[in-house]
């Protein structure tokens, strides 16, 4: 005899399909991708890259990037972002204009009204391909089986791709769990 949990009258908020943008920043190449859960099932909406010249100067291309990602986010109505969070690089000069990078990409997200979900480049890994420290092109082909892409993503859009995939596994994970808790344990979390 097994514990059934009691589900609300009405539509499961986990069933109803929502859509997530992905963006991976970058000061060059800003890799973006719309993943839809439906039914419990991926969905590939679109994906692309925001380019600049590396001669445009950084106030440009930060200003490329947050027009891009407003356009982006116009057309596709995402219900939120996920973005890998902030990590450290050996050059001090990288991680400044990264850092400015995710900077507009958050703003763009934040003007548009839908919020932002940041995970640890190894969560995202761990999300998509089952192992943590997997390469660009084991996240890649796996990004390109999950949604059923017959040809090969270019890199920044496949790790954009790869953040809206980890936050849709781990909303749906977390629904499931909300739903296997019996009604106080539910209240009790509250």
């Amino acid at each position: 005899m097994g514990i059934r949990a009691e589900r609300s009258q009405g539509r499961d908020p986990a069933a109803e399909p929502k859509r997530i943008l992905g963006i991976d920043p970058g000061t060059v190449a800003t890799g973006w991708g719309v993943v839809e859960m439906a039914g419990g099932s991926l969905v590939h909406c679109a994906h692309g890259t925001i380019s600049s010249s590396p001669s445009l100067a950084q106030a440009g291309r930060l200003q490329r990037i947050h027009q891009g990602l407003l356009a982006v986010i116009e057309r596709h109505a995402p219900a939120g972002a996920s973005l890998e969070r902030v990590f450290f690089a050996r050059n001090a000069q990288s991680t400044l204009k990264l850092g400015q990078a995710r900077g507009v990409a958050m703003l763009a997200a934040a003007e548009s009204g839908i919020p932002v979900h940041e995970y640890a480049s190894a969560e995202i890994k761990l999300s998509v391909v089952g192992y943590g420290q997997a390469s660009k092109e084991q996240v890649q082909k796996m990004v390109a089986s999950l949604l059923g892409l017959p040809e090969p993503i270019p890199p920044d859009a496949a790790d954009a791709l790869a953040a809206a995939i980890c936050y849709l596994h781990q909303s749906a994970f977390h629904a499931r769990v909300q739903g296997a808790l019996p009604a106080h344990g539910r209240e009790a979390r509250r």
